[in-house]
């Protein structure tokens, strides 16, 4: 299992490297913290995620860690490393929790200094809840934690990410190519927060919460978003979500078209295929 005289650093203490941290110091490791936000890294500092942390001149901090976890925006950690990816020691095995790899995964990997390597993951774990203040709230036991290799990873690195996640508390573990996983979260993810947003941008429904029941409320959970990240993450993926999109909106129209002609068996028989096809992904659901 990990080596716990080795020392971690998070860098971007929101949701995600707060979870970690936390989780790393409760195991018995070493875990620094670099983040942007003097009052958030105090945050971890009082709650004792993390033993020691820094807003700016952590040169230091970088050069010492083993290993780093990048809690950051693809785009901010991709200006983050070309400024600061040299200070990596060789030998430092790192990972990511960004939710799009392609564009992400391979510039890192070109940049990553003489025996320092990348090892890309997702942990599936969100909330619609942000910052480190709500990180003891995640839940990573029922959670996927994807591992994305590319040729250019080790199995020595492979077996470190395998194993942190277990340290974590993940349960389930996969594997997935860079590709892949795009394709998917395009679909699982991404897809399911875009029709959150459009059935609250797609009436004034400020007046709804009197009368709306479970199912509104269930749809819709995930509609309070922070702006800035998935805003982000929808550009860097655009192919594949416009394409799950155009998915949607196919099935949706077969809906609407059945509607329009009152074809209650051509209805029925998409409800049938629905209730299946929810049968046998809660029968694959985590524990």
């Amino acid at each position: 299992m990990l080596d716990k005289s080795e020392r971690y650093l998070i860098v971007g203490l929101g949701l995600l490297g707060g979870k970690y941290a936390l989780e790393l110091t409760k195991a018995g490791f070493h875990v620094d913290g670099i983040n942007r936000s003097e009052k958030h890294l105090q945050y971890a500092l009082d709650k004792g995620y993390i033993r020691s942390g820094k807003t700016h001149d952590f040169e230091d901090l970088v050069a010492q860690a083993d290993h780093i976890i990048f809690g950051l925006y693809p785009t901010t950690l991709l200006e983050w490393f070309g400024t600061y990816g040299r200070r990596i020691k060789p030998g430092c095995i790192f990972t990511d929790v960004s939710g799009v790899k392609t564009g992400l995964v391979g510039p890192i990997q070109e940049m990553c200094p003489p025996g320092v390597e990348f090892i890309p993951s997702h942990p599936m774990a969100g909330r619609e809840t942000s910052s480190v203040e709500h990180a003891a709230e995640v839940n990573f036991g029922p959670a996927n934690f994807i591992i994305t290799p590319t040729p250019k990873n080790t199995p020595r690195a492979i077996v470190w990410i395998t194993e942190l996640a277990q340290v974590l508390g993940f349960r389930h573990i996969s594997t997935l190519t860079v590709e892949e996983h795009d394709r998917m979260i395009g679909y699982v993810s991404q897809l399911c927060h875009a029709i959150a947003v459009s059935l609250m941008c797609a009436n004034d429904n400020a007046a709804l919460c009197e009368y709306t029941g479970d199912s509104f409320r269930d749809l819709t959970r995930i509609a309070r978003i922070n702006e800035t990240m998935w805003s982000e993450l929808f550009l860097w993926n655009k192919d594949n979500l416009i394409a799950e999109i155009d998915q949607f909106e196919g099935a949706l129209g077969q809906l609407r078209a059945a509607l329009a002609a009152g074809d209650r068996a051509g209805l029925e028989e998409m409800f049938r295929l629905s209730t299946r096809r929810r049968a046998m992904f809660d029968k694959k659901l985590p524990d």
